[in-house]
């Protein structure tokens, strides 16, 4: 057992704990003990010289007085003037006086016993009666060392105790270490299996679980986006490489050069705009977000958007109506607000039919912000709408070839709807169109 382990530390605080706790009780109990025989004894001496100062304001002779067979276990004195008139047993009376003092009672230690005496003033202050009784067993110290064994097994058991009850409690965090230490890029297949109670160890158990749960899709992801990543570049720098080897292979002219240049310039645009979505997904996180919050006019935003694509819905002959545009301010991050905008305005006029309709409408219910777009284009198929806003997601083939795109910018709208606490809702039918509204 290692000495700086979490075991070791919490059985030396608890054994710490229980010694200080078992000393005190040793010392109020001690107390209370030695209290409650002290209080014994000086009871019963007082009653022996309550019962001798009775009989002596009786009149009774002294001498048959102390005679009587309850006075025989005491020594006893009676003294007036300084001086001894009457007295039972050997002890020097007047030195006893000095040792008792002021007080009434007074006990003398006597190695393994105890000497108890104890005066009382007899009628108007005209003496004192002194009982004096000597070798009183100790039993208190008898007790002090029964207790000092009693307590130190009581230690050492309460220690063995918390000991295995530890062990109990650290089985889930040692299953958690053995598992977390097979756990590795290349295997996330190990989990805890679920305690029998439910208590905080169970909750324990379920988010080291669940963070394995997290950790085996979020390694899937960063494999599926690192290849869909390769592939999307891999082919733009081809074609740029491609390029270059035709125009080196032999002298051109400059129309065929120019061709090529303009060629390398496009693929190179491509390869911008994905590095430049691929850094938008990844600058902002929950943990920073706040920190970009600023006032924003949402419909200003909304409007700049729809001028930048006044070209675009002019050349499809796209009629874009505004069905409802209201003046709403919210602190949030303009960047974000502009890419949602601007990326669900370019699919609905990239995904619709020449001469059909847009409508558009921005309006505050609730205390929240809602942004609706709906277009009359080809829309997507029910079982393929929980995957559109997956990074470099594209529909189908056909669809591809015909409209340019990565198939990042759902994704790009769904993860900053995400770091703004909104929610994406996206209805569609094939052939119909699409419907899709963002809450803020």
């Amino acid at each position: 057992m290692r000495f700086n382990s979490l075991k070791v530390r919490v059985l030396v605080w608890f054994a710490s704990l229980v010694a200080v706790i078992l000393f005190i009780f040793s010392l109020f109990l001690y107390f209370s003990l030695n209290s409650s025989i002290n209080l014994k004894i000086e009871h019963s001496l007082l009653n022996v010289a309550s019962d001798l100062k009775y009989a002596i304001e009786r009149k009774e002779s002294l001498v048959k007085v102390l005679q009587k067979r309850e006075f025989l276990p005491y020594e006893i004195a009676v003294i007036k003037d300084a001086k001894i008139i009457g007295q039972k047993g050997e002890s020097d009376f007047i030195k006893l006086l000095g040792i008792v003092g002021a007080n009434k009672f007074k006990t003398v230690e006597n190695g393994d016993y105890i000497n108890a005496i104890y005066t009382l003033k007899l009628s108007n202050n005209s003496g004192k009666i002194v009982v004096y009784k000597k070798d009183i067993d100790d039993k208190i110290e008898n007790i002090v060392t029964t207790m000092f064994v009693s307590e130190t097994i009581v230690l050492l058991l309460l220690v063995w105790l918390g000991s295995s009850l530890i062990d109990k409690i650290l089985f889930t965090l040692r299953s958690i270490t053995k598992t977390a230490q097979n756990i590795s890029v290349d295997n996330f297949s190990s989990t805890i299996p679920l305690p029998k109670y439910d208590d905080e160890t169970r909750e324990l158990v379920l988010a080291f679980n669940e963070m394995v749960h997290r950790l085996r899709e979020g390694t899937s992801k960063i494999e599926s986006f690192n290849s869909d990543v390769s592939h999307e570049l891999k082919t733009p720098l081809t074609v740029i490489r491609g390029e270059i080897e035709v125009a080196t292979l032999k002298p051109r002219d400059a129309q065929y050069y120019q061709k090529i240049l303009d060629t390398i310039d496009t693929e190179a645009s491509q390869i911008q705009e994905i590095t430049e979505n691929l850094l938008l997904l990844t600058r902002y996180t929950k943990e920073n977000i706040q920190k970009s919050f600023a006032l924003c006019s949402l419909d200003i935003l909304l409007l700049q958007t729809i001028e930048k694509f006044s070209t675009k819905i002019d050349e499809k002959k796209i009629q874009f109506h505004v069905l409802k545009l209201e003046n709403i301010e919210l602190k949030s991050n303009e960047t974000l607000i502009r890419s949602i905008f601007l990326n669900l305005i370019d699919n609905a006029i990239k995904y619709s039919f020449n001469r059909t309709n847009i409508s558009i409408s921005l309006f505050r219910k609730n205390r929240k912000a809602h942004f609706i777009i709906e277009d009359e284009g080809c829309g997507i198929a029910a079982d393929k709408l929980d995957k559109i806003t997956d990074r470099f997601y594209r529909v189908d083939e056909s669809r591809s070839r015909r409209v340019k795109g990565f198939g990042l910018g759902l994704s790009i709208v769904k993860n900053s709807i995400e770091l703004l606490n909104g929610n994406l809702y996206i209805e569609s039918k094939a052939a119909k169109g699409t419907r899709v509204e963002v809450v803020l």
